[in-house]
C-alpha cells in the first residue's frame, strides 16, 4: 500500500546499516542505496550522513523518521482495526515474557492493547527465558514471549521482532572512542553478564562458538539479574556488557552509553512468541497479532 522507498528509509533509519537493512528487507545493499539516494535527489536534501563504516541521520532523516513512524503505524491500525471490525473480546489473559521483552519491548504494546480491549483483563509474568518456558509447561500462563535461541519441541515458536545485543560501554570508558575493538581486546576486557538462565546469556554464548570462544574465557566482572543493574553498574565502571538494543535507546540518546563493534562479531537474534501446541486460543492469538502490527518507535 506504500512506498516501498520509505519502507526502505525506516528500515535504514531504525538499523543505521545498509547491509543489515538489505538483510532484512531481502533487497541487495546496491538496491538499498538507490532508494535512499531517490529519496534525497526528491526531498534535494541529505538524510543521512556517513562517517567510515557508520552512519548517522541528519536533521532531515529524523524528521522523516517522525513521519515514517507515523504512517506505518496508522496503515497497521488500519489493517488490525478492519479484520477485528464487529468482533467483542472479553476474559483473562496471561501472559509471560523474558526480562529484556517484558521492560523495554512490551509496556507501550500493553498500555495500547487495553486501550483497544478494556474487557480483557491482561497480567504479566516476568521472568528469565528459562523460567518462562517452565511456566508456560505448567500452565500458569497462557504463552510467552522470550528472547533464547534454544528450542523445545513441546513449543510452537512464532517470530515477533528482530533484536541485536550489542557491546555498550559509559561514554568515559577508555573505548568509547573507538568505532571498533577486536577480539582479543574483548577477551582482554571487563565485563558483565546475565545471569544463568538468561536468553540474552544463551544467545551470546551461541553467537560466539563460530568464533571458538566460550563465556568462560571473557573476563566476567560479575553476573547481574536484571538489564537495569548492569545499566546503572556500567555508569560508575570502566566495564562493558552485552545488551539489547531496545534496552539502551534512552541511554544513547542521553549520550550516556556508546555501543562498541567488535570486528567479526555480530549478534542478532528473534524475540518469539511461545505457545504449546494444541488448538489456537483466541485471546492469545489476538495479542499476538496485536503485537506484530504494532509501530515500535
Amino acid at each position: 500500500m506504500f512506498d516501498f522507498r520509505l519502507k526502505v528509509f525506516h528500515t535504514v533509519a531504525k538499523r543505521l546499516n545498509f547491509t543489515k537493512a538489505a538483510d532484512e528487507l531481502c533487497i541487495t545493499q546496491p538496491a538499498v542505496s538507490r532508494h535512499i539516494q531517490e529519496i534525497e535527489n526528491y526531498f534535494k536534501i541529505k538524510l543521512f550522513d556517513r562517517n567510515g563504516t557508520k552512519i548517522n541521520l541528519t536533521e532531515a532523516g529524523e524528521t522523516l523518521l517522525q513521519y515514517t513512524n507515523q504512517m506505518f503505524t496508522i496503515y497497521s491500525n488500519l489493517e488490525f482495526d478492519l479484520n477485528a471490525l464487529n468482533q467483542r473480546h472479553k476474559g483473562k489473559l496471561r501472559i509471560g515474557a523474558s526480562t529484556t521483552i517484558a521492560q523495554y519491548v512490551l509496556p507501550p504494546i500493553l498500555a495500547a492493547f487495553h486501550k483497544k480491549f478494556a474487557d480483557i483483563k491482561v497480567t504479566l509474568l516476568i521472568n528469565n527465558t528459562e523460567q518462562i518456558e517452565q511456566a508456560l509447561q505448567n500452565k500458569d500462563i497462557d504463552f510467552g514471549i522470550i528472547e533464547g535461541q534454544s528450542r523445545n519441541a513441546s513449543f510452537k515458536y512464532t517470530e515477533f521482532i528482530k533484536d541485536e545485543i550489542v557491546l555498550v560501554a559509559g561514554i568515559h570508558h577508555p573505548s568509547a572512542k573507538k568505532d571498533m575493538i577486536q577480539l582479543d581486546e574483548l577477551l582482554e576486557a571487563s565485563l558483565l553478564l546475565r545471569e544463568p538462565g538468561s536468553g540474552t546469556l544463551e544467545v551470546i554464548a551461541h553467537a560466539l562458538k563460530p568464533l571458538n570462544i566460550k563465556i568462560t574465557q571473557l573476563h566476567t566482572e560479575m553476573q547481574l539479574g536484571s538489564t537495569e543493574s548492569i545499566k546503572s553498574y556500567l555508569l560508575h565502571s570502566n566495564c562493558m556488557a552485552f545488551l539489547s538494543i531496545y534496552s539502551i535507546l534512552k541511554e544513547l540518546k542521553n549520550k550516556e552509553v556508546t555501543i562498541i563493534d567488535v570486528n567479526g562479531l555480530t549478534i542478532e537474534r528473534n524475540f518469539q512468541f511461545i505457545q504449546s501446541h494444541g488448538e489456537a486460543e483466541t485471546l492469545p492469538d489476538l495479542f499476538m497479532k496485536f503485537a506484530l502490527h504494532y509501530n515500535l518507535k
